[in-house]
């Protein structure tokens, strides 16, 4: 027989073991498995089983309870696939969005959008930024998409995925929906990539297989300031749900960016006021402490086991044609066929350029070493689009284990560098509908946003009337993210805004200018079709009304126009392992292209954006890594070229 009191001893270190010590998360959290994957762990066996969910859901449920604080919890696979919604009783059924500065415009201050909507964009930011080589939360993507980096440090450059919280739209002609077939991914996320705490994602035996997002606070928001540590509802009752699905301890808070250690958590399993290892079965909750949510073009209610990353039915599979020797992988539709391989380009790209254009940005980023994986010294792990002038999709192929975020978002930096270095987007910009505000809400405020306006503020700003209309200068999505920037020249606080942002008084990650604008309307018009559960129509597959931009603009960097000669025929993009990686796969990808071939080239120097000085200012191009490359000590690869 126990005695009372050896039992209490024996519950303590019950509770110990499970939630772990100390100040950091314990390894307990992950489960049992390998840790140390490094890209190649993910098989057949790789996914969220219906019972892995349950448990998921059953475990942030127990922790809101334990708080008091009611939650929706939301769970996706790796590619986006809804896996379940949960709706505790008591809980908010929407959120307002807010950036915490009291910005007036843009999508701050709305107050209606759905609950499930804001779980759902965390849970698949969770999923999408992360890979066997890195962990990231949406407390990251708060940290690395403001105008400081880190967030509350003045003087600092903007963060480097300065705008990614705008990808991956529900608008995007890339990503999947629900009406295309539960399966092939990437799909859309409802609100783009999420920055607000409580996303994480989730992993078996070392590998992603998923993320969950949680909202119990009522705020769709950010942090500010990273220099402190935060008790957040949403994060806490997230992790929980995490629990022995976590993200392997050296895969989370030990990935830097310039230096920085990428913020993963706030929260630490010893934070917990539950044990999520005792937590009740998702039969006893279901039903009694809440109830499965349908979510309109997201989920019919039930729970569903994910796919398997890597295999055919997931959406991304290895490639066994066009890209040999390289472990390609390309994106494929529900029968297994190849959405994207290469093809020729209407300004002038042939097929056979096209594939060696990635075979040797692919061949590029095998070489350098990546800047946001463990274990270091690995190769960089990212997604290569190539794109004809009009905006079509000439190629799409990857890594292994690139972040899923990079598909579409690799796609947008290839659009935008086209777009802005040919002789079309002020015409274009100028022929597109105003973006019309909206009141908290949801009805009009009176505010409309002519985005031709943009076009008026950089033939300004630059001191040429004839600025995006003349093709007169190549732009990297480097360049174009200079004239982005809510300061100007990037960090330097108190100064001007670029002309493609807002002023910084009226600019938040959820205000920002142009990239926002072009897509405002289109976001609203899916948010209104989820809350009339399908009364109104849903948005159509393209972001922006432009045939060249159609899943939205990027602006932070990864990509360079194609040129024949002086004449520009396409965009090539890359996304995925930090963004100098990406700057330099994409610059020397198509320099050591037109070496082989003879035919394509970079941008001539002169017309490159950084011979475009402002105000004693110079603009950016690219900014290649001083030693990139894992077995090779050359230095300054991409001066000269």
């Amino acid at each position: 027989m126990v005695k009372a009191n050896s039992l209490s001893i024996l519950l303590a270190s019950s509770l110990l073991l499970a939630c772990g010590s100390g100040d950091q998360p314990s390894e307990q959290g992950t489960g049992a498995g390998v840790a140390e994957c490094s890209g190649f762990c993910a098989n057949a066996g790789s996914f969220l089983s219906v019972a892995d969910v349950q448990s998921v859901i059953a475990q942030a449920v127990a922790e809101a309870s334990a708080r008091g604080r009611p939650a929706t919890i939301a769970v996706v696979d790796r590619v986006g696939n809804v896996l379940g919604v949960f709706r505790m009783n008591g809980a908010g059924t929407t959120v307002t969005i807010d950036g915490g500065r009291g910005v007036v415009g843009g999508l701050e201050g709305i107050n209606i959008i759905p609950d499930t909507l804001a779980a759902i964009s965390k849970a698949i930011t969770g999923a999408y930024l992360s890979s066997e080589g890195n962990a990231f939360s949406t407390r990251t993507a708060s940290q690395i998409v403001q105008q400081n980096f880190n967030p509350g440090e003045q003087g600092q450059p903007a963060g480097p995925l300065f705008g990614v919280q705008f990808s991956n739209l529900p608008c995007s002609d890339l990503n999947n929906r629900l009406s295309d077939g539960f399966g092939a991914g990437p799909f859309r996320s409802p609100l783009g990539l999420s920055a607000d705490p409580g996303g994480f994602p989730l992993y078996k035996n070392g590998t992603p297989v998923g993320g969950i997002g949680v909202v119990a606070d009522g705020t769709y928001g950010l942090d500010l300031d990273v220099s402190n540590k935060d008790s957040n509802p949403d994060e806490i009752i997230a992790l929980a749900g995490s629990f022995s699905y976590a993200a392997p301890t050296d895969r989370r808070e030990r990935i830097t960016l310039d230096g920085k250690v990428a913020r993963f958590s706030d929260a630490v399993f010893t934070d917990l006021a539950s044990n999520p290892a005792a937590a009740p079965a998702f039969a006893t909750i279901d039903g009694a402490s809440g109830t499965l949510q349908a979510v309109t073009s997201y989920t019919a209610g039930a729970i569903q086991a994910g796919t398997a990353f890597g295999q055919a039915a997931s959406g991304f599979r290895p490639d066994t044609i066009n890209y040999p020797g390289l472990d390609a992988f390309v994106l494929v539709d529900a029968t297994n066929t190849e959405r994207f391989p290469p093809s020729a380009g209407a300004a002038g790209l042939s097929e056979a350029e096209v594939r060696q254009l990635v075979s040797s940005a692919l061949s590029v980023a095998q070489r350098s070493r990546a800047q946001i994986r463990r274990p270091l010294s690995s190769p960089a792990q990212v997604t290569v689009s190539v794109v004809d002038t009009d905006g079509s999709v000439l190629a799409i192929a990857r890594t292994r284990d690139g972040p899923v975020f990079g598909t579409d978002v690799s796609l947008q930096k290839a659009r935008t560098a086209a777009f802005f270095s040919g002789n079309n987007a002020a015409a274009d910009l100028t022929g597109t509908a105003d973006a019309v505000y909206l009141n908290p809400d949801g009805t009009p405020s009176g505010t409309t946003i002519a985005i031709g306006s943009y076009v008026t503020a950089v033939r300004n700003f630059l001191g040429s009337p004839s600025a995006l209309a003349d093709g007169a200068f190549a732009f990297a999505d480097r360049s174009g993210g200079n004239l982005s920037r809510p300061f100007f020249p990037d960090g330097l606080n108190g100064t001007v805004n670029g002309p493609l942002s807002k002023p910084f008084a009226s600019w938040s990650p959820f205000s920002t200018g142009l990239q926002l604008d072009l897509a405002f309307n289109q976001l609203v018009q899916h948010v209104v079709h989820v809350v009339t559960a399908g009364g109104a129509a849903d948005v159509g597959k393209n972001c922006t009304t432009l045939a060249r931009l159609p899943n939205g603009l990027q602006i932070f960097p990864g990509s360079v126009p194609i040129y024949r000669g002086n004449t520009l025929i396409g965009g090539i993009g890359v996304s995925g392992d930090g963004v100098d990686q990406d700057d330099m796969i994409a610059f020397l990808g198509l320099h050591e292209a037109g070496q082989i071939l003879g035919t394509i080239n970079n941008a001539p120097a002169a017309i490159r954006a950084d011979q475009i000085v402002v105000s004693g200012t110079r603009l950016r191009y690219v900014q290649c890594p001083q030693s990139p490359y894992i077995n090779d000590p050359a230095t300054k690869v991409c001066d000269g070229k």
